[in-house]
């Protein structure tokens, strides 16, 4: 049984301009005690056909985290443009929010980002190169895709990891596994409240 929940994720400053911070506030609950720290991480998928292209953002390590509720605001510089390929940088991507033990990825939620530009006239006749500092970013954060995988806790028991478990939430499909999620495109963008109950 996981021992760490995720009870509530809120998309932060969102839409914001493309080299605004990436802001969660992650509310989690521990059912015990944790004998070592949980690592968070925040992953922009610069590509849908190539991990190559992901950035590791940042990653925060929380502990001691002992049983109860916990909140914290997790906030990651934006990803280097320089890095992402030309034919990606306007349009949908993903951004992964995993949080791990000992080593161990537990649990990702995947939010699609739409870079768009606010001028009508880049709108209409986009630039060769794009122009980051004219994109913003509007990041889907009432419709999340959570993937949770089994591992090894503190338990030997449980020593034997299974393929990931797909989750429902609030009677929503979560039916997308983290690879479908990097191939998918979203026909629509989203300007609805950011706050979500992920699990």
């Amino acid at each position: 049984m996981a021992k760490v929940h995720i009870v509530n994720v809120v998309v932060l400053d969102n839409p914001s301009p493309f080299f605004n911070p990436f802001q969660f506030e992650i509310t989690f609950e521990c059912v015990e005690d944790l004998q070592e720290d949980l690592e968070w991480k925040i992953i922009y998928v610069g590509s849908a056909e190539s991990e190559n292209y992901d950035q590791t953002l940042d990653t925060v390590y929380v502990g001691p985290v002992p049983e109860g509720k916990h909140m914290f605001v997790f906030q990651a510089d934006p990803p280097d443009e320089k890095k992402i390929p030309v034919g990606d940088a306007v349009g949908v991507t993903v951004v992964l929010l995993t949080c791990g033990y000992k080593g161990q990825e537990f649990v990702r939620v995947g939010y699609y980002v739409n870079n768009s530009y606010t001028d009508s006239e880049l709108q209409e006749n986009p630039p060769d190169t794009p122009q980051f500092d004219k994109l913003q970013r509007n990041i889907l954060g009432t419709q999340p895709r959570v993937t949770k995988f089994k591992i090894d806790w503190d338990d030997a028991k449980d020593s034997e990891n299974i393929p990931p478990a797909e989750n429902a939430t609030d009677g929503a499909s979560m039916s997308q596994s983290s690879t479908d999620i990097r191939s998918s495109t979203v026909a629509e963008n989203s300007n609805s409240a950011c706050a979500m109950e992920v699990c």
